[in-house]
Parts: structure tokens; sequence; C-alpha cells
């Protein structure tokens, strides 16, 4: 959903775009020349009644009171698209809203026949890539589009998405099917977009009855909780019947090896910090409500369902091979529900470091020698201890 308002000379005066949690952003083109590219378009983000219809919003090229400003981005020419903008400080906008200025663009842009666009900023992130893979479609032939377009070298079709507010609290993304679903500030997403693989542990999936938002681990549904139709409509809320248990702490053992794990898929720079702050942080099985992590100071708690679809599967295979292949996913997996909290405290350390210091660990990080075996190790005596931790 997006309004735009354009001058007589057909210049873009503003543009409102909204964003999953029915908040509003307010786009003011040619804002301001402050900016390491020069003439910048700014971000505000309104309140949720800012343009709900019917609503008396007064001029809307007009900044309500309230907003805040959130970030720049590279000034574009409107009504001609010819690019993919660099944004300023992505890390300080709502959940949806970069991908809901994205979508904006990939309407004008295949509104104005363009085919083509390329993003030429810098840091061409793995975050953006998935934020991308939204409202466009990659055009390249290369094995690796993800280390393709961090290496410059990925144009992108205009594939815009329609976007639904079906019921109150409630977002629907879609493309010819139902891709992305927000409740409740809760995200899931199809797992499959384009070529790529996302990992997705609330996933969004087809069942005979619609379309079943779940959580997913294991190569399995654990939960469901929501069913839509496949045009996107609220057909009911799922009730889960609530797992109790008493937290119990995972080995330190296999803490290490999604340490591990987590580092492994991570810059070099920070495999280090990874490593110190997982080992500061306790890791458990518990009851966890309709999520499969939560994070809170120096505990992360993984779902007690979880450990008890593991354990069952682990029963259920047939000889030592079997249960530790499926001990490695387990590790996997958890190294996935964990990473980004690790990451961001391995981030969090790195900051607070004087300058010198943070240069220094950045230098080390990427003369880190490859064919290092502390990591595998780490690994495997993850496997053996998640082994041994189900058995009992």
């Amino acid at each position: 959903m997006s309004e735009t308002a354009w001058t007589p000379a057909g210049e873009l005066e503003c543009a409102w775009v909204r964003i999953p949690d029915g908040s509003w952003l307010l786009i003011e083109p040619r804002a301001t020349r402050e900016a390491p590219w020069g003439l910048s378009d700014r971000l505000w983000h309104c309140e949720r009644g800012a343009r709900e219809p019917g609503a008396t919003v007064g001029d809307p090229t007009q900044v309500p009171p309230g907003a805040v400003p959130l970030s720049v981005f590279e000034a574009l020419d409107w009504a001609r698209v010819d690019r993919i903008p660099a944004l300023a400080a992505p890390a300080r906008l709502p959940p949806g809203a970069g991908t809901a200025v994205l979508n904006l663009i990939a309407e004008l842009a295949r509104a104005q026949t363009t085919a083509r666009l390329a993003y030429r900023g810098p840091y061409p992130t793995e975050q953006l890539f998935l934020a991308l893979l939204e409202s466009f479609r990659y055009l390249t032939d290369a094995p690796d589009p993800l280390a393709a377009f961090m290496a410059g070298g990925v144009e992108w079709e205009p594939a815009p998405h329609e976007r639904l507010f079906p019921a109150d609290g409630l977002y629907v993304q879609m493309r010819g099917r139902v891709e992305k679903v927000v409740v409740r500030g809760a995200t899931y997403y199809r797992p499959d977009w384009q070529g790529v693989a996302r990992h997705a542990p609330k996933r969004v999936r087809e069942t005979t009855q619609g379309v079943v938002c779940s959580l997913w681990a294991l190569g399995r549904p654990l939960e469901d909780h929501l069913l839509l139709s496949r045009e996107g409509a609220l057909l009911r809320v799922l009730d889960t019947e609530p797992v109790e248990a008493s937290a119990r702490v995972i080995s330190p053992e296999v803490r290490a090896g999604v340490a591990a794990a987590v580092a492994a898929g991570s810059a070099p720079a920070l495999a280090p910090f990874i490593r110190t702050v997982a080992a500061a942080s306790a890791l458990e099985w518990g009851a966890v409500t309709r999520e499969l992590v939560s994070v809170e100071p120096g505990r992360i708690r993984v779902s007690e369902r979880l450990r008890r679809v593991l354990a069952e599967a682990l029963s259920a295979a047939h000889g030592r091979g079997a249960r530790a292949s499926l001990a490695l996913v387990a590790v996997v997996e958890l190294a996935a529900l964990t990473g980004d909290t690790f990451r961001s405290l391995a981030q969090a350390e790195i900051a607070k470091l004087p300058p010198e210091a943070q240069a220094a660990a950045v230098t080390a990080g990427g003369e880190t020698a490859p064919g290092d075996t502390q990591g595998a190790q780490e690994i495997a005596g993850a496997v053996e201890a998640l082994l041994e931790e189900l058995a009992a």
C-alpha cells in the first residue's frame, strides 16, 4: 500500500508507504545534501493513523507532527528510476521498512518499463540481497547469485509484490502466492525465493486447507500458528498446546560447537568474539511460547518442543551414522537460530574496543588461515555431546 504525490513538472513531491506494523513511512525527495553521496531523499516514520483511509491528514507533502526522521538514501529521479539507491544507517529502519521502499521503487520502475536496475552502493550484504529478492528478480547465470551480487555483478528485474492488511495486526505479502506474513511482529517466510533457499524457522507453507504459518525445524513443522486462504485472507488463528518443562542447561560442548558453526558462517573478524560471547552466555532448553528461541541478557533459551522432536527423531534413527548425521543437522539448526544473537553480541564487543584495536581485529580476521581445524573439532564434539545428552 503506497501513495504518491507529483508536482506539475512531473517530479515526485512525496510518497507514503505503509509498513507491516501498520505505521507509515514518508519519503521526502531532495531533502538534504548532507550525505556521503550528496543530494539525498529522507525517510520519516509516522504513526499508524497518519494515512489511515478516511483520516484527516491535511497536506500530504507536509511532515506530520510526531514524525521521526529515520535515514537518508541517494536521491532518485522518481519519474525515471534508473538504479537501486544506497541507504545510510539501515539499522535505524523499523522491520519491513527497507523492503517497503524497495517495493515502491520496483513498482515505479516496472510502470516506467525499466527492465534492469543495478545496485552500485557500498556494503552489498546478504541482508540487502534477501531484501531485494522480495521485490525484484536477479538477472545472472552465476552459480552463486549472492556471491555475484556481493562482487557487483548482478542486475535486477522489477518484480513488485502486493501488500495486504487483511486484519488488525496482520500483514500479508503476495506475488502469485503468499510469500511473507507478519503477525504481531512475528515474520513468516517462504523458504524458496527464485533459486535461493532462505533459512526460515517461521515458515509459510501450503496445505490442503490453505496457507499455514508454522514454526519449522529439522525439516518439519513443529507448531502451526495461522491459517490463511491462498488469496491472503485470515481464516483462523491456530491454538497450540504449550509445552511445560523446567529449563535444562545445554552442555558446554554443544554450546562451543554451535558457536563454531556460527563463526564459520560469519565474517572472519567476528569469529574469536563469537566464541567469547557464546562462552559467556547460558544456552538452555526450556519452554518458549510460539517461538523456537528466546533471548534475554546472558541467556538464550531454545524451545523444549524442538528438543523433544529431536530426541524422538534420534530414537527412531537406525544406526550410529544416521543418529550422528541428525545430531549434526541439529547443531547447524541451533547455529542458525542463535547466529544473529551471537553476531550482534560479537559486534558490540568489537565496538567497545579503541579504534586501533578494532582495526587490528579486522586485520587479524582477514589473515585467518584457511583449513583451521578448531571449528571442525568443536562441531564434532558438539555432535557427540548432543547424542549423549539426548540419549540420557
